[in-house]
């Protein structure tokens, strides 16, 4: 067996018009048979080229002996069916467990610390008269996204909606993280006809940045630069309205004259906006609240559809009859997606980073490929 292995394999790596699926299974057989020839194919094709064959041999012989077949498509696609088939794949191994279960005890410390500061800046607001101690609420429908694509989500919210559809309105987003609210949320903006997704955090980063030019100016510290006169002084120098045809927010003012969709990932992202958002966010909850109500109200009037998805604290705060929240059955299904996706985008990368020199010979990267790819990705977060 293993002349002829080594006869047919000569003949490919010479160049005698072999396939290229011909050379690359030529190797795994020179590889099961005789691992000279392996070295030998490695010599004449290239140790880049051997290496990725032989992650492929290697994934396949995996300690749990079960194969993950997850296609390079799927992995491509970066989304909640990647997710979704990673974890069919992974969830009976111990390591993905581990994974999962402390990814979700993670997520769910931060929503708690996350939500606390919320209220402590919707109080200060309160006490500042700017936002009302209580508020009506809107009853909020309750949405099961266990087993369910965002696609599926989408449809459920959308049927909820009735004729607001076609008119414009604002639908809130809530849950804990892991649930799917961006990714509902973006579904739904390809759905619905005129829809946008708001964010409350251009607005944040909007004041930081005006804050920090004010305290730069004046030679002050942030904190003398965030008294409640000045923050209102900043919020006069927000206007939303329509702006080369198309909505945005203008930030005028200190010497400053942007349009937040120009700047949001340059100047709104600077260091010094970044790092004095935390605080900055704490004292502004009442004023950004106000600011968001009349924005979504400008929107609505003009037939837009408004996606706005964040913690409740806040959105109980923004009137309107179409709020929901999704929900998990399983919590702990919300690390097994966030361990699903950091494994899928890690893979991915891995596999592209490799693609010059070796899809040339392999073509795309096979399942066994992709599974090393996600084994070698769960591997390096079970040491973190």
């Amino acid at each position: 067996m293993a002349s002829g292995i080594r006869r047919r394999l000569m003949a490919a790596t010479l160049g005698r018009r072999a396939p290229v699926a011909t050379t690359r299974a030529l190797f795994l057989a020179a590889h099961a048979a005789s691992n000279p020839l392996a070295r030998r194919m490695k010599a004449r094709l290239g140790i880049g080229a051997a290496m990725f064959a032989m992650a492929s041999i290697g994934s396949d012989a995996r300690a749990d002996g079960k194969r993950h077949n997850v296609s390079f498509e799927v992995l491509s696609g970066q989304d909640s069916l990647m997710s979704t088939s990673i974890i069919q794949a992974f969830e009976s191994t111990e390591k993905f467990n581990l994974v999962a279960e402390k990814t979700t005890k993670a997520i769910l410390q931060r929503d708690r610390e996350d939500s606390e500061q919320l209220q402590k800046g919707v109080d200060f607001a309160i006490t500042k008269k700017l936002i009302p101690s209580s508020v009506k609420l809107d009853p909020v429908t309750k949405i099961s996204v266990t087993g369910k694509t965002a696609s599926e989500v989408a449809k459920e919210i959308i049927n909820g909606l009735g004729s607001a559809v076609r008119r414009g309105c604002v639908i809130t987003l809530q849950g804990l993280s892991g649930t799917g609210k961006g990714t509902t949320a973006a579904m739904l903006k390809r759905i619905l006809p005129n829809a946008i997704t708001w964010s409350n955090g251009n607005i944040f980063r909007s004041l930081t940045l005006l804050a920090t030019t004010y305290a730069e100016h004046k030679g002050v510290s942030l904190e003398e630069a965030i008294t409640p006169k000045l923050l209102a002084s900043y919020c006069e120098m927000l206007e939303f309205g329509k702006f080369n045809g198309k909505f945005d927010v203008r930030i005028k003012g200190l010497g400053h004259d942007l349009l937040v969709s120009e700047v949001c990932n340059t100047a709104l992202k600077d260091p010094k906006v970044v790092k004095n958002i935390p605080t900055v966010a704490g004292v502004t909850q009442g004023e950004v609240i106000n600011f968001v109500k009349d924005a979504l109200k400008i929107l609505t009037e003009n037939g837009v559809t408004v996606l706005l998805e964040g913690r409740e604290e806040t959105l109980n705060h923004i009137r309107t009859p179409y709020r929901f929240e999704l929900v998990l059955e399983d919590i702990n299904v919300i690390g097994q997606r966030r361990a699903a996706q950091r494994m899928g985008a890690q893979a991915f990368n891995a596999l592209m980073s490799q693609k010059s020199f070796m899809w040339k010979i392999f073509g795309t990267p096979s399942d066994s490929q992709v599974a090393a790819a996600l084994n070698k990705a769960l591997d390096e977060m079970v040491k973190e």
